[in-house]
């Protein structure tokens, strides 16, 4: 057996050590992260081999900066360690639905899949308001797989908008 991979004979089997489950759980740990700095928690990693390559939180409020959401943290985090503007052979876990700005930047990217926790009724581009990531007219479709830990996602997102209407 090497690097998730078992050999017999003339065939090979491939296999997958962790599942989108666990990796989720790696995003709503990112995602607790921005809560502790009072930002809207939404969290992200990339994975590759079996391995996260980069994560990410919202930091909006800390920089400043519209455009620093989770997934545009991990996408530069993940092109600096492939060195890379393109994250072939990726998958990009994120515990929302991306937005339109998020999604456009996967499709660019070239990230080939894009799983993500709960749907975004208000925002979301990934299936709800828009698909980008699906969209045909684009060089570059992503494979999605929506609703994974879903309420655990949602929930983090309930609490943090109930903490801010009591403040």
């Amino acid at each position: 057996m090497t690097n998730g991979r078992i050999f017999h004979s003339s065939f090979v089997i491939s296999f997958h050590l962790f599942t989108h489950d666990y990796w989720m759980r790696q995003a709503l740990i990112e995602a607790a992260k921005a809560f502790e700095l009072d930002e809207v928690p939404i969290g992200c990693v990339i994975v590759q081999d079996e391995r996260i390559i980069a994560k990410g939180h919202n930091l909006t409020e800390q920089l400043k900066d519209a455009t620093a959401h989770a997934e545009m943290m991990a996408i530069t985090s993940a092109s600096a360690a492939l060195e890379s503007r393109y994250l072939t052979d990726t998958t990009l876990y994120a515990t929302i639905e991306p937005c339109p700005m998020c999604a456009g930047a996967i499709v660019l990217a070239r990230i080939p899949r894009l799983v993500f926790g709960a749907y975004d009724i208000k925002a979301g581009a990934c299936g709800t308001l828009y698909n980008i990531p699906q969209d045909t007219r684009l060089n570059h479709q992503v494979k999605i797989i929506p609703g994974v830990l879903d309420k655990e996602c949602a929930a983090l997102m309930q609490e943090y908008f109930r903490k801010q209407r009591n403040v």
